[in-house]
């Protein structure tokens, strides 16, 4: 565990609860450049052929890329579409439940309909992981424990650790045939926003320590240390970058 890092992410958490919000219009438009961002970064990680670029023209100008695969298009829109359906849940501050994951997977899964917001029937592989994900049977089951077992996470221990946590554990069971690593990036983000922390990006340029991560948690180390640092990481640079802009903005 980081200590630094977690007293500077609360420090800086704190500083920002106490600015003056930003209007809706630019608290709009700074979501919305975060969200695209955002879907390039987490598709790209899971093969996604479409630049940064390509993916602002698909989801702002509504523009079909030459030459791109349509597949690479209906995941842009779908990851837009639950980033957006998350950010709502986020705003209510909804708890987490089966249902609201299911939901969220089913918008992120445009590209493939009749897998969406259902739980794989079939076993799976993850290549050149050290996850064994489990048996189709025992999905459910570790779904429903693992979301009752991040209520005690929460009130155990530091709630960037508890997110970290879920998602290492989520990504073990990948609950679905297809489409977990994108749902579980959004959840991270989920939690994040209702805890008042700032959704973070993990960048496709960060795939190979994001991926060290999982061997760490999986692998004869055992430790969620790995990916709690590297979100700690991304979310004490994201309220770097927000709140200089939120003081800036209520200055004039």
């Amino acid at each position: 565990m980081n200590k630094p890092l977690f007293n500077q992410a609360n420090e800086l958490k704190a500083k920002l609860a106490v600015l003056r919000p930003l209007t809706p219009a630019e608290a709009a438009r700074l979501r919305e450049e975060f969200m695209i961002e955002n879907t390039y970064n987490t598709n790209a990680i899971e093969g996604n052929s479409l630049t940064l670029r390509e993916t602002y023209l698909v989801l702002k100008e509504g523009m079909t890329i030459a030459g791109k695969p349509l597949k690479d298009h209906l995941k842009a829109v779908g990851h837009r579409d639950a980033f957006e359906y998350m950010a709502t849940l986020a705003d209510a501050g909804v708890p987490l439940t089966e249902r609201a994951i299911k939901h969220i997977h089913s918008l992120v899964l445009m590209d493939s309909p009749q897998y969406k917001g259902e739980y794989r029937r079939i076993p799976v592989m993850i290549g050149g992981s050290k996850q064994t994900p489990p048996q189709p049977c025992l999905v459910p089951p570790q779904m429903e424990a693992l979301i009752a077992g991040y209520e005690d996470m929460k009130k155990n221990m530091h709630i960037i650790e508890a997110i970290a946590q879920f998602h290492l554990r989520f990504e073990g069971i990948h609950p679905f045939v297809d489409g977990n690593g994108r749902a579980g990036r959004l959840i991270i983000n989920l939690e994040l926003i209702k805890a008042g922390f700032l959704p973070v990006d993990i960048k496709y340029t960060d795939r190979d320590k994001y991926y060290i991560c999982f061997d760490d948690y999986f692998g004869e180390k055992q430790t969620a240390d790995t990916l709690t640092n590297l979100m700690l990481e991304y979310e004490i640079a994201e309220l770097e970058r927000y709140i200089p802009m939120m003081e800036y903005a209520t200055t004039y």
